[in-house]
């Protein structure tokens, strides 16, 4: 998976279902997805945030993205997370976290910051995988076309099997992956609802509104609501 920062709930999930996870960092950066964005909940509603980066271009790969997330934007940032949650259950463990991370995180381009940011999320909920980044792990397959370099990597890593998100499903013939003899499922998040305030729940926010609302073992719980197909 391309890198994302502080991803939702289901990106964690794709983390869980796996043994190896490959941050896909070498690719084209898309503009207005979840590499630099995402929401959480302010006042009841969805709110998108955004990590501020050099000349954004589609023509860049993420890794080339360079961050213009200057001091006075890391401040504007927290003081937009402290004041959203600074009710929740949770706030008081998990907002030092995220304080912590972005205050002494160094990363020079949104990639880095992105996994970094995914690392300290799995750090906090005791999740422990095996990461490996494409651009230093898989660079002899990047002129590969896409479905042939996902086979190429999942090989390189001796899988027998080969997850990806649902999005995937309409992309990927599974019958290309079993000539290579390798599994290809994709995982499907099932619907996932927890207490938000006594607000009208708010779905699809990042995993800093799950975590400011929920116990590590309640996430691990909601973590676990998918399935395979």
């Amino acid at each position: 998976m391309q890198p994302y920062i502080f991803p939702y709930i289901g990106y964690f999930q794709l983390i869980h279902a796996v043994d190896t996870f490959v941050f896909y960092d070498d690719v084209q950066f898309i503009k207005k997805g979840f590499i630099n964005r995402n929401s959480i909940l302010v006042n009841g509603t969805s709110f998108q945030f955004t990590i501020p980066c050099k000349s954004i271009s589609q023509n860049k790969l993420i890794k080339d993205t360079e961050l213009a997330f200057t001091e006075k934007a890391k401040v504007t940032f927290l003081k937009t997370i402290q004041h959203a949650y600074q009710k929740a259950p949770f706030f008081d463990k998990v907002f030092p976290l995220i304080e912590s991370f972005i205050v002494n995180d160094t990363s020079q381009s949104i990639s880095e910051l992105a996994i970094d940011s995914v690392k300290c999320i799995t750090n906090y909920l005791n999740i422990q995988k095996q990461w490996r980044i494409s651009s230093q792990n898989h660079d002899d397959s990047k002129l590969l076309k896409k479905e042939i370099r996902l086979i190429q990597i999942a090989k390189h890593e001796k899988a027998l099997t080969y997850i990806n998100s649902i999005g995937g499903f309409d992309l990927y013939d599974k019958e290309d992956f079993e000539e290579h003899d390798i599994h290809i499922n994709f995982i499907k998040p099932k619907q996932i609802i927890y207490k938000q305030f006594n607000n009208i729940f708010v779905p699809g926010l990042s995993i800093i509104d799950v975590i400011m609302f929920n116990s590590i073992e309640d996430i691990e719980s909601l973590i676990n609501q998918f399935e395979l197909v």
